[in-house]
């Protein structure tokens, strides 16, 4: 049984979800003070701004180490718990692991919003993690004035078959695993109060399969696409990997209401500072409203897949080139 919320969860807080990241322009100025370490077991560092952290632990293993956490996405505290946990946990499968254990990371305005629905947000959480075969146990919660939730998880993965978003080729063909527009829902419903059920199904679906379909194939690039938008993330992996890449805009999905809401004025200020980030790494021939949407902030978005995957669309190539997107019609 679902406990009501006697407050609307997404109105404590500024953001939301992963559009309420820090800034991908500023991060990288934070990032940029740091001296990475390189040992030869550490196969995943800082240096790509890759989605979990590798570590060899012997010839056929390696950890894979990440964290995530925001504010509520969703009024309904169930609904919030699985969507944060369905993002944390994506990204050991957008390296091409498989989650083993995760911990809690719990903030919560103990004087303003009942207890009772924190409980929901764990519940909503440990049925994700159970979903996805992972371990739960304990964590940490602090007391604050928004409230927050997420997990740090541990995978395993093998380390001659990761996914990585240094490792792209040209004439390779770019996938997309999960429809965009989440962030202009999301931001319509803290907005408004209306509910979208597709979104909700969408971010709460594992990339489990799009993973393991992604290793089997043989693959070896992808990336989540989650707060920097389909345009952030796309441009962080064709830097790493020192391509560029040209996108299809009429080959990307969006879920059902995307296009009418941001027409209606619905956008996360997150979208907006992601193309601002990108922009002077474009060509296109769109508008700047397709702009936009290609930049939407995602939360608990798809893998973009360096290769073909069955069933999901290809949304562009890569190419060679020095880190430039080309956005055609």
């Amino acid at each position: 049984m679902t406990v009501s919320a006697p407050v609307r969860l997404t109105q404590l807080a500024a953001g939301g979800g992963c559009a309420c990241k820090v800034p991908p322009g500023e991060l990288e100025r934070v990032l940029s003070g740091l001296t990475p370490t390189t040992p030869d077991d550490l196969l995943v560092g800082v240096e790509n701004g890759d989605d979990g952290a590798v570590v060899r632990i012997d010839g056929g293993r390696a950890v894979v180490l990440t964290t995530d956490f925001f504010t509520p996405v969703v009024d309904d505290p169930y609904d919030w718990g699985r969507i944060a946990a369905a993002n944390a946990i994506s990204d050991v499968y957008a390296m091409g692991g498989e989650p083993l254990l995760a911990v809690n990371l719990l903030a919560w305005p103990r004087d303003r919003v009942p207890f009772e629905l924190a409980a929901e947000v764990l519940r909503g959480g440990a049925a994700v993690a159970a979903q996805a075969g992972c371990h739960l146990a304990g964590g940490h919660s602090i007391d604050d004035p928004e409230p927050k939730y997420g997990l740090a998880v541990t995978g395993l993965a093998d380390p001659d078959r990761l996914l990585r978003n240094d490792t792209a080729v040209p004439g390779t063909p770019l996938t997309l695993t999960k429809p965009l527009g989440l962030g202009v829902l999301n931001n319509r419903h803290k907005a408004t109060g209306e509910v979208f059920p597709e979104a909700v199904e969408v971010m709460t679906t594992l990339n489990r399969d799009a993973s393991r379909a992604a290793l089997a194939a043989g693959h070896t690039c992808a990336t989540d696409v989650t707060g920097f938008g389909l345009l952030g993330h796309l441009f962080k992996l064709c830097r790493a990997s020192g391509v560029s890449a040209v996108l299809d805009a009429s080959a990307v999905p969006y879920v059902e209401g995307a296009r009418s809401s941001y027409a209606a004025g619905y956008v996360p200020g997150g979208s907006r500072r992601n193309l601002d980030w990108v922009r002077p790494h474009l060509d296109a021939d769109v508008d700047e409203d397709e702009l936009v949407l290609l930049a939407d902030a995602q939360t608990s978005g798809g893998l973009l897949v360096v290769g073909e995957l069955p069933g999901h669309p290809v949304v562009g190539e890569v190419v060679a080139g020095d880190g430039r997107i080309t956005v055609r019609r």
